[in-house]
């Protein structure tokens, strides 16, 4: 592996409110990019005409809205950018990782000083199964989950029963996750599920309140359907300084990317477990793609880290997050979140927004708000969702059963 130090800075970002339905208001995939873009240039305090190059993050505009050429939506919705070169990205979950590493690319190339990156899907106008249907597109049609409707329960459903097959897994460590990522959205004002109201039987194996969705996975096991977008300004480190100057701050402030990871195995879950089945780790191109991130950041393990938003798509998925970034052991897991360590107060923090669960997935958008939400934490900036002294933040983005996966480590 090359290790790549130039550091990537983050100028600033914006969230849309993961709770709104833009159809019920409305409003379409163009409405969204427009809030996305209008309150970037007021985060990042810069005009359109800083920006150079734009990656739009979207995975499945085609299904949802009918919609293709996402990479021209920006210039449609603000005439500044018309003329600028912009590219539409495509890994499933993992578009947004994906964006991201091709605007450093073009950053670290020195073709252009300053990028936009904007992740949007919009999920919420059409019926639930057909949007299962939908994202079911992300696995290999026709060559697995034949004739399952809700294609990604049951996907992470296998991926606990291989957890349970190697290790033994509870299905009450499923559950916690799921309780502690709701909990965290409470205080997130972007959250989806900011306002929802949950019961002690909503985290348990209780068939009205928490009832079976696929196999192992219940109701509060899933992330949501959503309808949002993030905007991201990335740029050089001249580049960085000159915004810097021009706010009389140093540049030493600027939240950066200092290190990332990019993995891609095939599509079949079936060859992932298989391949795995004699490594400690279940996913091993997954611990790679972290393990690379901290290699390129300087970083040892994640004992340097001060938390973690990850793909909690479904809560197996973060399970595995765990123990795939070092928090644990292969196959323990549990012991971080029986012990607290998961816990904004904790000592490794995870998913302090409340995740995809409880913050909400828009596909396209999920991994550009992953990186937004770190450098907020690294900056303080993160409100009522602040890890106390966060300087070092990861993130870990995957698309369909970690067929793509990219992570990242932002610091100041």
């Amino acid at each position: 592996m090359k290790v790549v130090t130039s550091d990537i800075y983050i100028l600033g970002g914006y969230q849309s409110d993961f709770a709104r339905n833009y159809v019920k208001q409305g409003l379409e995939v163009s409405d969204i990019v427009s809030e996305v873009l209008t309150q970037t240039w007021v985060d990042s305090q810069i005009e359109p005409s800083d920006i150079e190059t734009i990656h739009v993050a979207n995975a499945f505009g085609q299904l949802f809205n009918g919609q293709g050429q996402l990479g021209g939506m920006p210039a449609t919705v603000e005439p500044q950018l018309w003329g600028i070169p912009s590219s539409r990205h495509e890994a499933a979950c993992a578009s947004g990782g994906i964006a991201i590493l091709a605007a450093m690319a073009d950053i670290e190339a020195g073709r252009y000083e300053c990028a936009l990156v904007v992740g949007v899907e919009q999920e919420r106008n059409v019926p639930g199964d057909q949007a299962a249907i939908n994202l079911g597109a992300a696995a290999w049609i026709g060559h697995e989950g034949q004739g399952i409707v809700h294609m990604w329960p049951h996907m992470f459903s296998l991926l606990a029963d291989e957890y349970d097959t190697r290790y033994g897994i509870d299905s009450q460590h499923l559950l916690a996750i799921a309780e502690l990522n709701f909990r965290n959205a409470k205080t997130n004002p972007n959250a989806q599920t900011r306002a929802w109201s949950h019961t002690p039987e909503s985290f348990a194996d209780d068939e009205v309140a928490n009832p079976i969705v696929v196999g192992r996975i219940r109701r509060s096991d899933c992330s949501q359907l959503t309808d949002g977008g993030v905007g991201l300004v990335l740029a050089n480190r001249a580049k960085a300084e000159e915004w810097a100057t021009r706010r009389g701050l140093s540049i030493e402030s600027v939240p950066r990317i200092v290190g990332w990871g990019h993995r891609t195995v095939g599509l079949p879950l079936a060859e992932k477990l298989q391949r795995s089945a004699h490594d400690e780790y279940v996913m091993p191109h997954v611990r790679r793609a972290i393990t690379d991130a901290f290699s390129r950041a300087g970083i040892a393990d994640v004992s340097a880290i001060d938390g973690i938003e990850t793909h909690d798509c479904f809560t197996p998925s973060e399970y595995m997050a765990i123990d795939h970034f070092g928090i644990t052991a292969p196959g323990e897991s549990w012991k971080a979140i029986e012990d607290g360590k998961l816990e904004r107060d904790g000592s490794i923090p995870m998913n302090p927004s409340g995740g995809l669960i409880g913050g909400g997935h828009p596909v396209g958008a999920t991994g550009v708000r992953m990186v937004l939400d770190a450098s907020c934490q690294v900056t303080g900036r993160a409100g009522d969702n602040q890890v106390e002294g966060a300087r070092t933040f990861a993130t870990l983005n995957i698309g369909g059963s970690t067929t793509t996966t990219v992570s990242f480590v932002v610091a100041v």
